[in-house]
């Protein structure tokens, strides 16, 4: 069984979920991210607990996501203001990580805390309870950026509760 078949134009790219988010937030709000658990469950007719073998080796992983909640009418594909912050300035789609993505991808790292079964028992995974999960990696140093990483000063503002609540 393959995970992802292309159409007979080859545009399409399917995507069944390897499991689901369970627990954590029920609604998706911007900040204070850090403090919520959950559990990734895989999709027990898809896999068996070895597919799980040695993930508790590592301490983070990447979990990459659907954002199924979004409706098709809210995806952009142009610019917009970061949160509709006018005092941020109008960038492309592409040049954020909003959830209104034209594929309503997301892509998360995660403290990784526990292993139980089928069951991935994670912290800081900013998806919310019912997520549909497309793929689960360990995360690895050698994959994280190589040489010095830039971004504009309206993203650092962006960021700074995201994680965890803002001091002050």
């Amino acid at each position: 069984m393959t995970d992802s078949t292309p159409d007979t134009d080859g545009d399409a790219v399917v995507c069944l979920p390897v499991g689901r988010v369970v627990g954590g937030r029920a609604q998706a709000t911007d900040d204070d991210w850090d403090r919520e658990t959950a559990v990734i469950r895989l999709d027990a007719a898809r896999f068996g607990p070895q597919a799980l073998a040695g993930l508790e080796d590592f301490s983070h992983l990447e979990v990459v996501y659907h954002f199924d909640r979004v409706t098709p009418e809210k995806i952009q594909t142009g610019a917009r203001h970061p949160r509709g912050n006018t005092d941020w300035p109008l960038v492309g789609i592409f040049a954020q990580r909003g959830k209104n993505r034209p594929n309503r991808l997301g892509v998360s790292r995660c403290r990784l805390l526990k292993v139980d079964g089928l069951d991935i028992q994670v912290a800081g995974l900013d998806a919310v309870d019912g997520t549909p999960v497309l793929d689960i990696k360990p995360y690895m140093a050698e994959f994280g950026p190589r040489g010095e990483t830039a971004q504009p000063e309206w993203s650092v503002e962006l960021m700074r509760g995201y994680w965890s609540t803002p001091a002050g």
